[in-house]
């Protein structure tokens, strides 16, 4: 692939903006030599402007995704592609968000280019537990662990019923749901059921991999180990 593809490709501009940027200078390797389209050079090696270039594809991100933000790309008020670079809206292939938080629900969010990894992870044969933490606005009444595990709670406008799914119960008001689905609303839905509202709800793990060291708002990339720990089970 030449160069030019290649940095476009990564959302630095089209290749008539890239091909400037070689013109100008701009694009160097990591001893600060001027680069030219045709060269012949590492991926780990090349710089824009003295920093290094973006990773290729095969990227995978995780964000503490903040309340106030949708998980779309194109939204009236913010969405979450604001809180990272904007050359990341323009890579090919896409940088997807794998699956969804709604707006008012915070916490463990990963993307990634990689579709065939994007429909690894959501697919239902993958099993992969996904972690919340609720706080409700009631005390729970006592018998949503039974309810919860027992594969039998229809939810509303729904024709199966719900996976089992595990509660931990952390406080009168505050609880920490393991479930293996993602059906609209689920969690809110589960307790609605229960006649409980949830006031604040938090995603904590997608499989093995949890949210820590994280603030709102913030993201890294992950790299083949941390993608890993996303097909291991959830900690209890």
């Amino acid at each position: 692939m030449r160069l030019v593809r290649l940095i476009a490709n990564l959302g630095y501009g089209s290749r008539k903006d890239v091909a400037w940027m070689f013109r100008e200078g701009r694009i160097t390797d990591a001893d600060g030599e001027v680069l030219y389209a045709d060269d012949k050079v590492e991926h780990a090696a090349i710089r824009i402007d003295g920093e290094p270039l973006d990773p290729p594809a095969g990227l995978v991100l995780m964000m503490h995704k903040p309340l106030g933000v949708t998980c779309s790309r194109k939204d009236p008020g913010r969405v979450v592609y604001d809180l990272l670079p904007p050359r990341y809206r323009a890579r090919t292939p896409a940088l997807s968000t794998v699956g969804r938080l709604d707006r008012d629900t915070s916490g463990l969010l990963l993307f990634t280019d990689d579709g065939a990894l994007l429909h690894r992870i959501i697919s239902p044969r993958a099993n992969i537990a996904k972690v919340y933490e609720a706080t409700l606005a009631q005390d729970l009444r006592g018998d949503e662990q039974p309810l919860f595990a027992s594969g039998s709670l229809m939810l509303d406008s729904e024709s199966t019923p719900l996976l089992p799914a595990l509660l931990d119960v952390l406080a009168p008001r505050h609880a920490r749901l393991h479930i293996h689905e993602g059906r609209y609303h689920q969690v809110r839905r589960m307790f609605a059921a229960t006649g409980n509202h949830v006031e604040s709800l938090q995603r904590t793990a997608i499989g093995g991999l949890q949210l820590r060291g994280l603030q709102a708002g913030a993201w890294r990339q992950l790299g083949a180990d941390d993608v890993a720990q996303i097909f291991e089970p959830a900690n209890p």
